[in-house]
Parts: C-alpha cells; sequence; structure tokens
C-alpha cells in the first residue's frame, strides 16, 4: 500500500512550497508570502480540479525531481520546461498521470524563471498562520526542498485528469518587463530629475533579484531630501529606493517595513510578469494615477 506522498530526487537551485499566501499578519510582521506567478499557480490547480488555493511546488530556474510514493495526477505551469516521467517526455501545461514510484523531472526553464508543480490534492505540508507557503525572509512555513525529504499530499476527489480549459491562458515571459506605477508616499523625497528618471529611462533586472524582491540595474534615482526615513510599512509592489539609487520593486516575501523612500506602486497585476524576467530583461516603468508628471526641464 502506498501514501500520498512524494520524496525529492532533485531539489534544484530553489523549490519551494508556495499557495496563496498569508494575508492579514502584516501587524504582526508577518509577509503575504505565496506565489509569486498567482496566475501560473492558480492555472496548475485548476487544470487538476484542485482548489484554487491549494499548495505547489514554485521551482526557480532549473526546475525540480521527486519520486512519489502513489500514484497522482500532476499539472506543470508557469516558466516552459521539458517534463518527464521516469524519463519519457510528459506533457507540460496539462493533466499527467504519474504511477506509484515514478520519478517526474521537472527540467531547466526554456523561458522566464519559475514553474509551478500541481499534485491532485496538494502539497500537503503543514499549515502555519493559515498558508502553507515557505517565506523566505520570516522563516515561516515549510523549509525550501531538500535531497530527500519527504513532504504529504492531500486527498483528490478528482480520478483523473479533468478538462476545465479548452486552451491555456498563458502569457510568455517577458522580453521587457514593463511595470505601471503608481504614486508613492515619498515621491517629494526625489528631484525632479529623478521623477523624470523613472518615468522615461530603461532599466535591466538584476540578477540580486529574488523572492523579497525585483532589483534593477540602471540610472539612479536621486534624492532631494538628504537622511533617512524612520520605518514605515510597506505593500506589495513598493518600489523603494536604497541609498544606491536603484529601485527594487519588492515581491512577495518583502519585508513589512523599511526606511528607505518608497516613489511609487506597482499593481499587483503587474507583479506576475515580474516574476518570470529573467536577469537582464529589460524594464522599463510607467507612470498612472496621480503621479507626477516628469517635469520638462531641468
Amino acid at each position: 500500500m502506498t501514501d500520498g506522498a512524494f520524496a525529492v530526487v532533485r531539489p534544484g537551485a530553489l523549490t519551494t512550497v508556495q499557495d496563496e499566501g498569508r494575508p492579514g499578519h502584516a501587524h504582526l510582521g508577518v509577509p503575504l508570502s505565496g506565489a509569486l506567478d498567482r496566475a501560473a499557480s492558480a492555472l496548475a490547480n485548476r487544470l487538476l480540479g484542485n482548489a484554487p488555493g491549494a499548495a505547489v511546488l514554485e521551482t526557480t530556474l532549473d526546475g525540480c525531481a521527486v519520486r512519489v510514493r502513489g500514484a497522482v495526477t500532476v499539472a506543470v505551469t508557469g516558466a516552459p520546461c521539458p517534463v518527464t516521467v521516469d524519463g519519457r517526455p510528459a506533457a507540460w501545461g496539462a493533466p499527467v498521470q504519474v504511477p506509484g514510484g515514478a520519478v517526474l523531472d521537472v527540467g531547466r526553464a526554456v523561458a522566464g524563471v519559475r514553474s509551478y508543480v500541481a499534485f491532485a490534492g496538494g502539497v500537503a505540508a503543514e499549515s502555519v498562520l493559515g498558508s502553507r507557503s515557505t517565506d523566505l525572509l520570516s522563516g515561516l512555513g515549510p523549509p525550501p526542498l531538500a535531497l530527500g525529504a519527504v513532504l504529504p499530499l492531500g486527498h483528490s476527489g478528482v480520478p483523473g485528469p479533468t478538462a476545465y480549459a479548452d486552451a491555456l491562458p498563458w502569457r510568455e515571459p517577458p522580453r521587457e518587463l514593463v511595470l505601471r506605477l503608481g504614486p508613492g508616499p515619498r515621491t517629494d523625497w526625489f528631484t525632479e530629475r529623478a521623477l523624470r528618471t523613472v518615468a522615461t529611462a530603461r532599466y535591466r533586472v538584476s540578477s540580486a533579484s529574488n523572492r523579497i524582491g525585483l532589483r534593477t540595474e540602471g540610472p539612479a534615482l536621486e534624492r532631494a531630501v538628504p537622511g533617512e526615513l524612520p520605518s514605515e510599512g510597506l505593500v506589495l509592489g513598493a518600489v523603494q529606493v536604497p541609498p544606491d539609487g536603484h529601485p527594487t520593486v519588492f515581491l512577495a516575501d518583502h519585508p513589512t517595513t523599511g526606511g528607505y523612500p518608497v516613489v511609487g506602486v506597482v499593481p499587483e497585476p503587474d507583479l506576475d510578469a515580474a516574476a518570470q524576467a529573467v536577469p537582464g530583461t529589460p524594464l522599463r516603468f510607467v507612470p498612472t494615477g496621480r503621479f507626477p508628471r516628469p517635469p520638462t526641464g531641468r
């Protein structure tokens, strides 16, 4: 008799358990966390008939491999990648039956950064504050996958693959990342030249980016106000500017407070694309709403 679980054969560069996160705990210093590409995670669950918030695996760049202890249906979405079952090619972006004892291998992303591996019934890691998500900043939730680790799977009431979608609403990882930028609470801390720069300059995604924040390379934003702020609250998508002047877009594992000024805020729907932007991807911000219009003079 096999059980609903899998053992890690290859953990990959960084593979974590993620669901919809821990909303409502920022006052305790607990980040939202959850899948960075929420649409891809939800699609993987939808393909299997799981609840939208069922926990999945989020891989980074080079995938992972697991050996299932019992037969299970899986789906891989997000960054396109080769998928094999005991070495035989299997479908990406569709339900796949994996026999008990077989190795599911999710390979290196051929585009984008993060792939999502859903199992029928979901990954049943222990829930902390209402979520099974791994939070790299606070350390809450299960640790990143490690060789030999065993994780349980939930019970699925769906006997086999489902066909809830005739076509996948898949979006290609961005060749250029375009992020809308609403006004932040500290735009007055930056010079007119800086506001003109953030609205017109071309940046690139830095290799130092992670689940905490998408870091940028490009022209620095100069301050109009010297010194530092007392720590104040931060939201998902906040664009904080540290002393080096290079904007950082905060992602799911971002700190809940910070003392560097926030020049603007990227709306949540734009952050799925940010999750798939490989280092070196061109990036530009598009000011919206009441964001100050870039001055035309010097």
